[in-house]
């Protein structure tokens, strides 16, 4: 793998940038793998890049029905915290969160995480009252983060409407200095170069129709490019998973709905942290670029859509209209939808199945992109190992059967 650096860009700059080599290679896929991946969206490139990294398995394929990071990956908000309320979540998020810091330095590539911090607003006494458990809860684990007054969150968001006779006034709110955002697109490519140049093979528009057992074994998958033979399947394919599944005789505890965000016009910086409004039922930050991305909740009836709405839009502004009331200046760029699968509890799905040689990582619902690398670790330990990771192990399916659910439904700051 070549090198980024300084000087790599100084010596291309002499020839126009045209000696640049491919950030990863395009190869015809293979009779066989050690590991088939299917989905190269951010948590599937994470898992084959530390199943190479950690453990030395380098027999591996990611398929992808389209292209690299064109999923959820590529259709989100990109904010990235951990202020979770169960232990379990803590651990995972706040594990991804870490490795977020150093994340461009590992992968030579940079992911532009910014970690500008995050504020989650109180604008009922319940809502307050809510926060302050989940803020103690954090303490006890070691997450950095605390509780501030009005006057706090006035001083970090200079465009937010304090007036105490706001219809949903600001009471405080509780914020995470390390939380912030990160670069999507980049986020999948330095995942992509990183395990491309450790010998993963990525094979783009493959689209995988159905995993192949024999008996209570996974033997393969069949795709748009033919059989490939697998001692190893994983299914990273977000809100896809559960016909994917169904055709391994897997049926999954899972609903697939849209959720939609959209960016405003590019304006001169207005507000440098990240903010979640749950009561109004919205969250906004801006990008590099100027523009103000703004997300809300899921849809409310199970769909596989990937457009937005205008029903959508106009819900999501008019409750952040009288929290920030700049934007009702401001024309919409453009908007977007993704799909998300969501398990019962709002808490992911990571682990084996009963068909041998089946591993799944699904669920996350409103919180895949900031998993992303801690996801992909945990997985592909699971995977080389075998065996669920130990931060990895309360997310597995069996929770359901067992009823030791993990209870995030309202981790988002806005309604599932």
């Amino acid at each position: 793998m070549k090198l980024y650096s300084i000087f790599s860009l100084a010596r291309n700059a002499l020839n126009y940038h045209k000696d640049w080599p491919r950030a990863w290679r395009s190869p015809e896929p293979r009779p066989e793998y050690d590991v088939v991946i299917i989905g190269a969206g951010g948590h599937g490139l994470a898992t084959a890049y530390y199943l190479a990294k950690e453990h030395k398995v380098t027999n591996v394929a990611v398929l992808e029905k389209g292209w690299l990071g064109g999923g959820n990956t590529g259709r989100n908000t990109t904010i990235i915290r951990s202020n979770y309320l169960q232990d379990e979540s803590m651990a995972i998020y706040e594990l991804s969160r870490k490795l977020y810091e150093d994340l461009s330095q590992e992968l030579n590539f940079n992911t532009m995480f910014s970690p500008r911090g995050l504020l989650m607003l109180c604008q009922t006494e319940h809502e307050l009252r809510a926060m302050k458990r989940t803020n103690h809860a954090n303490r006890l684990a070691g997450i950095e983060a605390r509780m501030i007054d009005t006057a706090e969150v006035k001083r970090l968001v200079p465009i937010i409407n304090d007036s105490p006779n706001a219809r949903y006034p600001i009471l405080g709110a509780y914020y995470q200095p390390r939380g912030g955002t990160g670069r999507h697109d980049a986020v999948a490519w330095g995942y992509a170069r990183g395990a491309d140049s450790r010998g993963v093979d990525i094979i783009q528009n493959c689209e995988v129709f159905k995993i192949i057992r024999d008996d209570d074994r996974v033997t393969g998958v069949e795709t748009s490019r033919g059989t490939i033979r697998a001692k190893k399947v994983a299914v990273v394919t977000a809100g896809n998973t559960s016909p994917l599944m169904q055709s391994a005789g897997v049926n999954m505890p899972l609903e697939s709905v849209c959720l939609q965000a959209l960016v405003s016009e590019p304006i001169k910086p207005v507000i440098d942290v990240v903010v979640m409004a749950n009561t109004v039922h919205g969250y906004i930050s801006q990008s590099d670029k100027g523009e103000l991305v703004i997300g809300g909740g899921a849809d409310a009836y199970n769909n596989y859509s990937q457009k937005g709405t205008l029903p959508a839009l106009e819900h999501t502004i008019t409750a952040l209209v009288e929290t920030f009331p700049i934007i009702s200046r401001l024309r919409t760029m453009r908007m977007w939808g993704g799909i998300v699968d969501m398990t019962g509890d709002r808490s992911p799905i990571i682990g084996k199945t009963d068909v041998k040689g089946l591993y799944v990582n699904c669920g996350w619902g409103t919180g895949g992109f900031k998993a992303i690398p801690g996801s992909g670790f945990v997985f592909a330990d699971t995977i080389a190992n075998d065996r669920p990771h130990p931060i990895a192990a309360p997310f597995g399916l069996d929770r359901f059967l067992e009823g030791r659910l993990i209870d995030e439904s309202v981790a988002a700051a806005v309604a599932h």
